[in-house]
């Protein structure tokens, strides 16, 4: 049955319930106080587009409904009393990388890691400990930020109770009931910078470069700044690639006079009848599969393959994740933040916003990751790049 709280020995319930820390950190939270409701702010991974989502709750939204208090709580440590007073000067023109409240992507309420007495590792499910201690604050709504995985877990915890609103954040845009996650289009921003320089450097060299980018099951990334940067070859995982067609596609510009090119490639690359390139992680909570190295291998394919052109390989990795967002970035994460706090005041909770051109609604949580976002490979995208003499690698 539910716990009374109001009754229980603050002290001694903490000492005998939350020795472990719980629930996952992917909860660390930022906490609107409104009159005697709370609203509570959860995400995973970090950076400047979150905090265009808090800006204009605590500018816009809250002040209208009768703010009283606005502090930073952690749900996941094991003293109640950890608040911190966050002004309006924090949130104002705060819009670099990083995070106020201090978040992770390892971990779940539901897989939550304990360590073994043996030094193993393996997860237990805290969820109602987790709903628990939401009741224990008393806050009346939870919205979480993040792309397929942060809201599948979302929705597990909608199904058992939890009053939850989705933001959809992730570069990977892996979420198909959205036109763009927010996040997405500065990744591509970046990912285009370096393609632009690597083609320079290519053509002053006379080599292949191999921009290998974020992208584990979906190519978006690659697939766009590979149109946007003017790559020759560009290689996503929804299309296994053969090594011959890429040298065909390398030697025909070498044909031409050409004897440079540029590959874009994504983590979730693989050739055909082979496997993404990865190595088992034992990092607790973390995916088990740790991506990276598919510029690599495709570089020692092509010199298997007989290819006589000097090649480098760059890996742009977490350059992808941080830095600043892009004006695009900024405005779709203020309008997810607007009608995030639109549902939170009308009750839908099991919803997720999204962006369908020109407007952004509200979609349930359960369509919303009921598909992964692939990209269709008869889509006009892709169209477009084999229009534009970008081999695929098919």
């Amino acid at each position: 049955g539910e716990i009374n709280f109001t009754s229980c020995d603050k002290k001694k319930y903490i000492e005998k319930e939350w020795n472990n820390a719980i629930p996952s950190p992917e909860y660390f939270t930022e906490l609107y106080r409104i009159s005697n409701h709370q609203i509570i702010w959860g995400c995973n991974y970090y950076g400047g587009n979150i905090k265009s989502v808090g800006r204009i709750v605590h500018d816009k939204m809250i002040p209208s409904h009768g703010l009283q208090n606005f502090s930073d709580c952690d749900l996941a440590s094991q003293s109640f009393d950890r608040t911190i007073k966050l002004f309006r000067f924090e949130w104002r023109g705060n819009v670099q990388g990083g995070t106020i409240i201090g978040t992770t992507n390892k971990g779940g309420p539901f897989t939550w890691p304990v360590k073994n007495q043996d030094g193993t590792w393996s997860t237990v499910d805290r969820s109602q400990d987790f709903m628990d201690r939401l009741r224990y604050q008393n806050i009346e709504a939870l919205i979480n930020i993040g792309g397929d995985g942060s809201q599948r877990i979302s929705h597990k915890l909608f199904e058992i109770g939890c009053p939850i609103i989705g933001v959809p954040k992730t570069i990977d845009n892996d979420l198909s009931s959205t036109d763009f996650t927010f996040g997405f289009q500065t990744a591509v921003d970046v990912a285009t910078d370096a393609v632009d320089k690597l083609v320079t450097t290519a053509a002053s060299h006379h080599r292949i470069l191999i921009l290998e980018v974020m992208g584990r099951y979906a190519g978006w990334i690659a697939l766009h700044s590979a149109i946007a940067g003017g790559a020759e070859v560009c290689l996503i995982p929804e299309i296994p690639y053969s090594v011959e067609k890429v040298m065909a596609a390398i030697n025909e510009r070498i044909d031409k006079g050409h004897d440079f090119a540029n590959i874009v490639i994504a983590e979730g690359a693989k050739p055909l009848n082979g496997e993404m390139t990865y190595v088992e992680s034992e990092e607790p909570g973390a995916m088990k599969m740790k991506l990276g190295g598919a510029g690599l291998r495709l570089s020692q394919e092509l010199k298997d393959a007989g290819c006589t052109i000097d090649i480098r390989e760059t890996i742009l990795g977490h350059l992808q994740r941080g830095g600043t967002p892009n004006a695009f970035d900024r405005i779709l994460a203020s309008q997810f933040g607007v009608k995030a706090f639109e549902l939170v005041l009308e009750q839908k909770w099991g919803s997720m916003v999204a962006y369908h051109h020109p407007n952004i609604v509200a979609v349930p949580l359960a369509e919303a990751i009921r598909k992964y976002n692939y990209i269709d490979v008869s889509s006009d995208l892709v169209a477009t790049a084999r229009g534009l003499g970008i081999s695929l690698g098919d």
